[in-house]
């Protein structure tokens, strides 16, 4: 009985230890930490009525779960780019800096050393494809920010499929004389494809013409800033989508590769934690997971070739699930129909068209975009301070807030902070957190990602998990 239990599992052994992967599904949540995806899962679960239960992500029911901390070299916080950079080298650099090292040397890319040896490559994002994350995995240069050079280095990559919300500054931010980055994308190879309808016909006719894409946001010709996408919760038909842009890169790359590696970002995560906007946050965690689904549909049809690994660069906001007693009311998020961005777009709108516009006004925004007063119960002292700030705005007077990728006016931000404060949801910042992160993983050399990690270690058990 021994010697069958000891052949048995030496077997399982030996089917896993031979796993090799020839499709793997990098997912990186921007700003997702545990918290974001349990608050998610939680607030989805008081939708359905359930507000003790979990409704949960795809993610948490992979088989391999862990965490993984995600200091940098120059600091116990990190940002995106010393954080991407980690992830797609396994080597930790300092705050800033992308595809080097603390001394400046050259470090090559999993998605690098993958093409090298004949993978197709597809990065993808919700923001611009030449911001800090997905450039951490082609780019080499000192500053986050130096978006043109970055984009240059996109052009000369090769890789085959990027997506995402285009290029921040195409044109160059100083210099209009500089050569139109889209010009140069083509002019190395690429077709862009403004739109999911647009790159559906090319993916489908499959022309052989069409050595490598990249799929922007329809509308974003190359003369403007492709920032990001909308939000989950901003968004209208016709928008382009994680889901989407996974489901085009998917057939582009299979049909000319054997073996592929896709980098996904949901980065909007960390736009709406710098925001503290949790309604927002949560909406952005299930986008990607919808993303996610798309992957795991190959991973039915490919199970013993795909990896899909699930991980973040670092946390954001330093987000608490309860602010108070001993309860949770996510169900008060419902009410919330716009992020704080558009909310914070309305009411300067409102003053724009309005010198003086009346209080009446200002609430009519809070009971139809946040549920305020209708759905969501105002004490008056809650009132008097949102009146407050309305005075203060009247006279130019109200402290707007400055976050990282956008300025909320006063109102704006008092309203999605009263919401938050409803629902029992803290922050403590409106920056980076040196929470862990979480992991989770399935397919083949999934089981490598189990327990505790450092973000060092992520990298380099990809590659193993692809030989």
């Amino acid at each position: 009985m021994r010697r069958l239990i000891f052949i048995m599992t030496f077997m399982v052994i030996s089917l896993t230890v031979s796993a090799q992967a020839k499709y793997v599904f990098y997912f990186i949540g921007d700003g997702m930490g545990s918290n974001q995806v349990l608050g998610a899962e939680m607030y989805r679960s008081a939708l359905q009525g359930e507000p003790l239960g979990r409704v949960q992500t795809l993610m948490t029911t992979f088989p391999y779960s862990g965490h993984a901390s995600t200091y940098s070299k120059s600091n116990g916080i990190t940002d995106s780019a010393a954080a991407g950079t980690c992830l797609a080298t396994g080597t930790k650099t300092r705050n800033g800096m992308l595809g080097l090292d603390q001394d400046s040397a050259h470090l090559t890319t999993i998605a690098e050393k993958l093409k090298a040896q004949g993978w197709g490559i597809g990065i993808m994002t919700t923001v611009a494809i030449d911001h800090a994350t997905p450039a951490a995995f082609y780019a080499h240069v000192p500053a986050r920010n130096s978006y043109y050079k970055i984009g240059k280095q996109l052009c000369e990559s090769q890789f085959d499929f990027f997506g995402g919300a285009g290029f921040h500054h195409p044109q160059g931010k100083h210099d209009d004389k500089k050569e139109n980055l889209y010009r140069m994308a083509e002019q190395a190879g690429y077709t862009i494809a403004h739109g999911y309808q647009e790159a559906q016909t090319i993916v489908e006719n499959q022309k052989a013409e069409v050595e490598r894409l990249i799929l922007v946001q329809k509308g974003d010709t190359g003369m403007v800033h492709g920032d990001n996408l909308p939000y989950a919760i901003d968004r209208k038909e016709g928008d382009l989508t994680l889901k989407e842009i996974v489901g085009t890169a998917i057939p582009f790359l299979n049909k000319r590769y054997d073996r592929f590696f896709m980098m996904v970002e949901g980065g909007m995560i960390d736009y709406a934690c710098h925001g503290d906007d949790a309604a927002t946050a949560f909406g952005e965690t299930w986008d990607m997971d919808e993303a996610m689904r798309v992957a795991y549909a190959f991973y039915q049809a490919h199970p013993d070739e795909t990896l899909i690994i699930v991980t973040a660069d670092h946390e954001t906001g330093g987000l608490a699930l309860g602010n108070s007693d001993y309860t949770l009311h996510l169900d008060q998020l419902q009410y919330q129909k716009c992020s704080a961005w558009i909310l914070s777009d309305l009411f300067s709108t409102l003053f724009k068209e309005n010198k003086k516009p009346s209080w009446a006004q200002v609430q009519q925004i809070y009971r139809e975009q946040l549920g305020l007063w209708d759905n969501i119960e105002v004490s008056k002292d809650e009132e008097k301070e949102l009146k407050s700030l309305y005075k203060a705005s009247c006279k130019h007077k109200a402290k707007d807030a400055k976050t990282m990728y956008k300025t909320i006016n006063a109102l704006g931000d008092a309203g999605v902070a009263l919401v938050n404060k409803k629902a029992h949801i803290g922050w403590t910042t409106r920056a980076h957190s040196a929470h862990t992160v979480p992991i989770f993983a399935i397919g083949a050399g999934a089981e490598k990602f189990s327990g505790w990690h450092d973000n060092t270690e992520i990298a380099p058990l990809i590659m193993e998990a692809t030989k």
